[in-house]
């Protein structure tokens, strides 16, 4: 996303928020207004958002509330998303992560998009078994059987293949702090396999 793209919407989303605080409108409202800016890059339930930027309508909330808590305190540090991330989550109050949260989980979730046969049976099998004699355990067991997510695990079922092959690739660096249950699973898979865990995924 261009530079003054982002400006634009950090300011956007920054007078909406001042703005209901101002107007002591309810923590829900507050989050509803803030919404529509986030949804210029992770689209919404009519229309996809930015191919590189997740999709996080139907998501767990406790998990948007993590993520977002990780931005503000600057913990969490990818390289391409921080600068616009750690200005955006500056600007939120835990009330209105809150109510951010809970206005995405409430959206229809992605529907999954078909993806290569050989590359989603591969996938499936890494998902509900994992690779024993790699140290991967199967995915289903934090994420749910149908990907669905829980607690403070995400939803990835239908999430971009994209996305999901990026997040695997970086949960090996120190970009990912938090993620240190990732780590030991994405430290035993190949590219290939990160490939074919995520092409599964976004086919759900």
């Amino acid at each position: 996303m261009a530079l003054h793209m982002k400006s634009k919407l950090t300011l956007l989303i920054w007078v909406a928020v001042a703005a209901a605080h101002a107007n002591e409108i309810p923590p829900a409202a507050v989050a509803e207004r803030a919404a529509h800016v986030c949804q210029a890059c992770h689209g919404n339930p009519a229309r996809q958002g930015i191919d590189s930027i997740p999709e996080i309508a139907g998501q767990v909330p406790l998990y948007i509330q993590a993520q977002l808590k990780d931005f503000r305190s600057q913990t969490r540090a990818e390289t391409d998303i921080q600068a616009y991330m750690w200005g955006i989550s500056a600007l939120l109050d835990d009330n209105t992560i809150s109510g951010l949260s809970e206005y995405f989980a409430a959206l229809p979730a992605p529907t999954g998009r078909p993806g290569e046969p050989g590359r989603v049976a591969v996938g499936r099998k890494i998902f509900e078994a994992g690779i024993p004699d790699k140290g991967v355990r199967a995915c289903a067991g934090c994420h749910g059987t149908k990907a669905e997510g829980a607690s403070v695990f995400p939803r990835l079922a239908g999430q971009k293949a994209s996305y999901i092959l990026a997040q695997l690739q970086v949960f090996s660096t120190r970009l990912r702090p938090h993620g240190i249950l990732m780590k030991k699973e994405a430290a035993g898979l190949s590219q290939e396999q990160m490939r074919d865990l995520a092409e599964y995924l976004q086919s759900l």
